[in-house]
Order: structure tokens, then sequence, then C-alpha cells
């Protein structure tokens, strides 16, 4: 009878300590941001399954030691600056360590100003306005390129055309309507005529009234900065049912399988300026293959892999660390220099990592790599 006492007295000894041991486990809050609902939904759900992917890795290697698991919690900015502010102050609310995101340049920089207050670690992988990293915010990153290489990038492929004019059109948004200026600004200085920059608004479905501007003009190219692969794509169908002939570029918003799916015919010959990715090495297939596993698709937009890798950097400075500081979580990241799913990981001081702008084309129904402005070769 003591004996049985005895087990059953430290049965609940072990049972009371696993209790104790679990209740001081820790769960790890990081956060992404992106529009969830609206016309960049697609782009927003692409970030936030781009992460959970990321997660899922991570976890598969063990987790993150002091942690009993990764929690995320993802908040929709719709674009919208002052939302965006709003699902900010919702992440510093749920205590997140970092936060991957935001998509629209207009809505990370007042996000990251709300975010900085806290020393909360932030990680774009979608907005490449210069002004994004030029705040000097302590805790601003970014994964994806910038506007001014991307241009530069756009400059040399027009010059590699030996295009003489072009007709430059935006929507206005703090992301397309830079980037336009820049490719104005890149025009002139090399010595290619801009015939007319002319804006849509946000929301637009008939652009009928500034494509027989571009038809009358007859430009030799057709510059679209657009927020957005949906509203690329009307203006694609919309430039082929107006027969026009100029050659058309556009910009890495637009590279996502919807571009294609939607437009169809009227995709096919369209040039935009993309980051290299070498979708043949392993930590490429890697995220694909677990992204596939996660979502049931392997359609990955423009920015999931950018967004996987902007977690995975995240959650391994927090594994290197051993914990939430932020100051040693962003020291960790500078000092990182590795192999990731889209391109070779390092950062600057102030927070931006490289930009590998290269050319792709939609040819049979996907993107291809097209032209190389580093070198000036076809691929």
């Amino acid at each position: 009878m003591k004996l049985k006492k005895s087990k059953l007295f430290i049965l609940t000894i072990i049972t009371a300590i696993f209790i104790s041991s679990a209740s001081f486990a820790e769960t790890l809050k990081i956060g992404s941001m992106g529009p969830l609902t609206g016309p960049y939904a697609a782009d927003g759900n692409d970030i936030a399954n781009g992460v959970k992917t990321a997660i899922a890795v991570i976890e598969d290697e063990g987790g993150i030691k002091g942690f009993d698991k990764i929690k995320l919690f993802s908040q929709d900015t719709a674009c919208d600056p002052r939302q965006a502010v709003a699902a900010a102050n919702k992440l510093i609310n749920s205590e997140v360590v970092g936060v991957v995101g935001a998509y629209c340049s207009s809505a990370t920089i007042p996000a990251s100003e709300a975010l900085a207050e806290e020393n909360i670690i932030m990680i774009t992988p979608a907005s490449t306005n210069e002004k994004v990293t030029e705040r000097e915010l302590d805790y601003m990153f970014r994964m994806c390129g910038r506007d001014d290489d991307q241009s530069k990038a756009a400059i040399k492929f027009l010059t590699y055309k030996k295009v003489k004019t072009v007709f430059i059109i935006d929507d206005k948004t703090t992301y397309s309507q830079g980037l336009a200026e820049k490719v104005a600004e890149g025009c002139k200085e090399a010595g290619i005529k801009v015939i007319l920059h002319d804006h849509v608004n946000q929301g637009d479905k008939d652009f009928s009234a500034v494509l027989t501007k571009v038809k009358t003009k007859k430009p030799d190219a057709l510059y679209m900065s657009l927020q957005n692969s949906a509203t690329g794509s009307l203006m694609a169908i919309q430039a082929k049912r107006n027969d026009i002939k100029s050659i058309i570029l556009s910009q890495d918003a637009v590279y996502h399988p919807q571009f294609i799916e939607i437009a169809k015919d009227a995709a096919e010959g369209v040039y935009l300026t993309y980051g290299f990715m070498d979708k043949e090495i392993e930590t490429y297939k890697k995220f694909i293959s677990k992204f596939k596993e996660i979502t049931g698709s392997d359609k990955v937009g423009a920015y999931s892999a950018y967004a996987y890798d902007s977690a995975i950097t995240l959650l391994k400075a927090i594994k290197e660390t051993g914990g939430t500081d932020p100051a040693k979580i962003k020291e960790a990241m500078l000092k990182m220099n590795y192999q990731g799913a889209s391109k070779n990981i390092s950062f600057k001081e102030n927070g931006d990592s490289s930009s590998s702008y290269v050319i792709f084309k939609v040819e049979d129904k996907s993107f291809k790599n097209y032209w190389n402005p580093e070198t000036g070769e076809l691929f």
C-alpha cells in the first residue's frame, strides 16, 4: 500500500513539474501586415502565406529554444495609411516581436513610424519606395529592392530596345507615382523623350481616355506603373483592344500569376522589371515545397518569397540571440549573409538589402527571364 502511495506521489510531482514548466513556456508572437481585403488582397495574402510558410519551416527544424510555439498575427492594411497605423497599433497591443509588411509603401511608411516608437522590428517584403529606409528608423528593414534601382533597370532596357519616345502612366500611389517619376527622370537623362506623364486613379477600371492619348501619340513604349497586377491586367486588355502597338513595360507589382490569368492573350509580350530569383537552388525549392503544402498551390505572387525570407531572417535572428531584445536581433540581422529563397541576404546599415532587377517577358502564359541589365545580355 505504501509502495502504491509512493509511486502515486512521484507521479504527482512529475506531473506538477511538467505542468509548471509548460505554464512558463512562452509563445513567440510575430506579425504580418498587408491588404487582406480589397483590390490588393491577392498580394496581401501572398505576404501572409509567405510568413506562414517560414514559420512552418522553422518549426519543422525544431522551433526556437525558449518558445513553445510561434504564433502569427496578420493584420489588414487595405493599402490605406490610416488603417495601416491602426493595424500597427493592434500588433503592438498583441506584443509582437517583429512585423513582416506591409505591401504598399503608402501603408508601410506610416505604420513603421508607430512600430518604431515601440522598438519593434519591421521588414517589408514589398515596399520599394526609397523613403522606406531613408528616415533613420532604427528597426526598419527591406527585403525587396528599391525604386531607384528598379527605374535604372527600366531605363537600361528602354535604351537597349532603342526606344526614342515613351508615354508614362501611374495611378498616383506613393509607390507607382514615385517609380514613374524616377523613370521619367531617367528617360530625360538617357535622351528618351517623355511624350506625356499621365495619371489614372486607384480603383479605375476604364482607361479608354488615357489609352486614346497613347494611341494618338504613338510612343515607342508605354510605361505602365500601377499598384497591382489586377489593374495592370485591365490596362493591358484595353491597350490590346485599342490596337496600341507600343512596347509595354511595367514593374514588379505586375509580377503575379493573376496578371496572366486575367489578361490572357493581352499579357503576351508585356515586359516588366522584377528581382531575379534562381528557382533551381535548394533554398527556393524548399520554400516552394512548403508553400504548396501550406496553401495548396504553387502559384506564388510577387512578394511571397520575399515575405518568406523576411520571416526566416527575423526568426533566425531571434534563434541566434536567444531572446527578443530588439537591439540584439537587429545586430544579428545586420551580420547575416546567407542564401535565401529569393536572393542572397545581407543588409546595409540603413536596413536595405540588395536589388537584383532584371527584365521579364510574358511568353506562352508565363513570366520568362528575358534580359539582364547588368550584363546587357539575353537570358
